[in-house]
């Protein structure tokens, strides 16, 4: 399966695809990705409120459900970052991202911080506890136990894991450790995603795995069910990566036809040269997507360029027909043609 996988990277990295199109894949990834991680948890959020959120409009839902999905977009637009300034993966970066999805979720406090009290999973019939299904370690042991789980992904790295594998035990073991008093399964995806964008899986940003937990989540609970107890569980962890695998390789099988249909789809000469979108041009249609606009100053920030870079990336743009000039001079911006 990782073999089919690295097959299918090859072949989503080389498809010719008009900007346009990658940009709607990857707005559509974003926002499968974050109704799909929110309702495992049980937002009840459906796709078209999660949309209207990503385009910045007003819902009618409860706090909680509108909070939670919120948060998780901008988990989303966090790890994008981090990824696109190749920056490592540090314990800083575990805790901004807990507290990122569980801003006004949690109190402040609990939010992008190690739990203090002991943490139990149970299986509830009826609203009523029946059984305690997962006792998590002690708090004192949680640090430290993050803390080697982040240095082990660092030296996976010199080990030349799979990066899916690595990404796989991450989710795990931010599950069995349970780190935090809740969030702990939207941070466990959120940083599995990381670690597959930084590595060099992230097949344009056009996939959202946590689709296929949602298909069946009880099959997810199964799968990554660790025994009863952090000291007593697997060590074995085969049948939850082979689980983890499967998952990725049948996400990636439909990105990869995906933009097999849109780059068998004829491209004229006139429009040849928009084929292809620049890491930096990525980042300034990424922005336009999510703020609507974009000015001089916003493409200096997001692109970390002089004036002069951000204004050639621009006019590119401009060229291509993908963005066109409001206004003159300095106060002149851009927005998505």
């Amino acid at each position: 399966m990782l073999t089919a996988i690295a097959e299918s990277k090859a072949v989503i990295e080389r498809a010719k695809i008009l900007p346009k199109q990658e940009l709607n894949l990857r707005r559509q990834a974003i926002i499968r990705m974050t109704h799909s991680s929110t309702a495992i948890e049980g937002n009840m959020l459906n796709m078209d409120q999660v949309k209207k959120l990503y385009e910045n409009k007003k819902i009618d839902a409860p706090d909680r459900d509108t909070y939670e999905a919120r948060n998780y977009l901008k988990a989303i637009q966090y790890i994008s970052k981090i990824a696109d300034n190749n920056q490592d993966i540090t314990e800083k970066t575990l805790l901004k991202i807990h507290k990122l999805v569980t801003k006004k979720t949690l109190p402040e406090e609990s939010s992008g911080k190690y739990r203090t009290r002991p943490v139990y999973i149970v299986r509830r019939r009826f609203g009523m506890v029946q059984e305690v299904v997962y006792t998590g370690p002690s708090p004192k042991k949680v640090e430290k136990m993050c803390f080697d789980l982040i240095e082990w992904i660092k030296h996976s790295e010199k080990e030349e894991i799979s990066p899916i594998i690595v990404a796989g035990i991450a989710h795990q073991e931010i599950a069995a450790i349970h780190p935090f008093a809740d969030g702990n399964g939207r941070t466990a995806r959120t940083l599995a995603t990381l670690i597959l964008y930084k590595r060099g899986y992230d097949f344009r940003q056009l996939f959202a795995l946590e689709d296929y937990y949602n298909e069946d989540r009880q099959e997810y609970y199964n799968a990554i069910n660790i025994g009863k107890t952090y000291e007593q569980r697997k060590v074995d962890f085969t049948s939850w990566l082979e689980y983890f695998v499967k998952g990725f390789k049948e996400e990636i099988d439909d990105v990869k036809l995906k933009v097999l249909q849109l780059s068998s789809k004829k491209v004229s000469q006139k429009n040849d040269s928009k084929v292809y979108l620049t890491e930096r041009q990525r980042k300034i249609l990424d922005f336009l997507d999510i703020n609507n606009q974009i000015t001089t100053k916003d493409a200096e920030d997001i692109l970390s360029a002089p004036k002069r870079t951000a204004q050639m990336e621009l006019l590119k743009l401009k060229k291509l027909g993908t963005i066109k000039q409001i206004g003159k001079g300095p106060s002149s911006k851009y927005i998505l043609k």
